[in-house]
């Protein structure tokens, strides 16, 4: 599971650099002024130059290596139960793979993001999908809350914490 949410990341990430230089050094010049900044309902309110679209895959690229790096060292993360040596394999299992998911969930909204910003200047609309917000704040409470429950029960008193 590790390594195919890990070809995601990597996958997104491409997407993220391939969608940006696309946009700015392709054949489709986009307009002078577009939109930077959204609000929670996907209105623009912040303005600035097509450049400005290089910030999100450098902020991408950032978060990936950081993660990335985080994830090889599970010992020193901190978690929600007491950890044993009976539990520490499966908690620390649990943690990466928290990690692995949210980095690849990080990466593609990062790209649907970007995607986005392009089409609405692309289109006129101006505005991001109202779905945006809401499906990337399930995705990752989702992901978080699933692994923090995992970790209680591997966790628990006669829970076997190699199984599973």
């Amino acid at each position: 599971m590790r390594k195919i949410l890990e070809a995601i990341s990597l996958g997104a990430l491409a997407v993220l650099f391939w969608i940006t230089l696309r946009t700015l050094y392709g054949p489709e010049r986009l307009p002078d002024r577009i939109p930077t900044h959204f609000d929670l309902v996907g209105r623009p309110n912040g303005w600035g130059s097509p450049s400005a679209l290089l910030l999100l895959p450098l902020v991408a690229l950032a978060i990936y290596l950081g993660i990335t790096l985080t994830s090889r060292f599970p010992a020193v993360f901190h978690y929600p139960v007491r950890v044993t040596p009976q539990n520490r394999p499966r908690l620390q299992a649990l943690s990466v793979r928290m990690i692995v998911s949210l980095k690849a969930e990080l990466m593609c909204l990062f790209a649907w993001i970007q995607w986005s910003i392009v089409g609405a200047v692309r289109n006129g609309s101006g505005s991001l999908s109202l779905a945006l917000v809401p499906v990337s704040l399930v995705a990752v409470f989702a992901t978080v809350g699933w692994h923090l429950v995992a970790m209680l029960r591997a966790a628990s008193p006669g829970s076997n914490s190699q199984a599973k």
